[in-house]
C-alpha cells in the first residue's frame, strides 16, 4: 500500500509542478476565492496556512485580505520542531522576516506560539473522504492529534491531485472540507 500511496503522491506533485503559470493562473484565481468564501462563513479568529511549497497553491493573498477585514485576526504558519514530533504554529503578518526551514520553507523569525482555530492544509493527493496525502512525514496528523480542541481542518489544492482513494491508514486525520478550483466540499462527518 505504500508503494501506492507513493505513487500517487509523486503523481500529484508532478503534475502540480508542471502547470504552466498561464494554466495556473486561472485555477489559483479561482481556488483563492473558494477559500475567502468559506473563512467568511467559518469566521475564525486564529487561522493556520502554509507557505507555497513545490507547486502548492499560493494562499498568502486571501490571508493578508483575510487579516485586512477584521481587528483582532491573527494568522500563522507551522513550523517543525523535529521528526517525529508535532508541529507548533508561529504568528504570520506581511511584515514578518523570514527565515527557511530545514526544507528550504519560510516562516516567521520570530513571534508568539499560536493556536489555530483554523488550518489550512495543502493537498497533494485527495480523495472524496477528505484524506489527503502530504509529503510521508506524518506532521499534520501528529499535530492533529495533538491539539485540543482540534481545529476545523481544510484540505486546499488543485483538482489534478484528486483521487479515488489515498488508502488512508488508521493514523490519518481527513479534512472536514475540500477547497479547489471546482469550489467548497464539505467533507461528510462519517468519512
Amino acid at each position: 500500500m505504500e508503494i501506492e500511496r507513493k505513487r500517487l503522491r509523486d503523481t500529484a506533485i508532478r503534475t502540480r509542478e508542471a502547470l504552466s503559470a498561464a494554466a495556473r493562473a486561472p485555477l489559483e484565481a479561482a481556488l483563492q476565492g473558494h477559500v475567502a468564501t468559506l473563512l467568511t462563513q467559518l469566521a475564525p479568529a486564529t487561522l493556520a496556512f502554509c507557505w507555497p511549497y513545490r507547486g502548492e497553491p499560493d494562499l498568502r493573498p486571501v490571508v493578508q485580505r483575510w487579516l485586512a477585514a477584521g481587528h483582532g485576526r491573527a494568522a500563522c504558519l507551522p513550523e517543525v520542531i523535529a521528526p517525529g514530533q508535532p508541529m507548533r504554529f508561529r504568528q504570520w503578518t506581511p511584515a514578518s522576516r523570514m527565515v527557511p526551514d530545514r526544507h528550504g520553507i519560510l516562516l516567521p523569525a520570530e513571534g508568539p506560539q499560536l493556536t489555530p482555530e483554523v488550518l489550512l492544509i495543502p493537498l497533494n493527493a485527495f480523495d472524496a473522504d477528505g484524506y489527503r496525502l502530504g509529503y510521508g512525514g506524518g506532521y499534520f496528523d501528529r499535530t492533529l492529534a495533538a491539539l485540543s480542541p482540534p481545529p476545523c481542518t481544510v484540505g486546499v489544492g488543485f483538482e489534478l491531485g484528486r483521487v479515488a482513494t489515498t488508502h488512508p491508514q488508521p493514523h490519518d486525520h481527513p479534512m472536514r472540507w475540500l477547497v479547489t478550483e471546482r469550489g467548497i466540499h464539505p467533507v461528510a462527518p462519517s468519512a
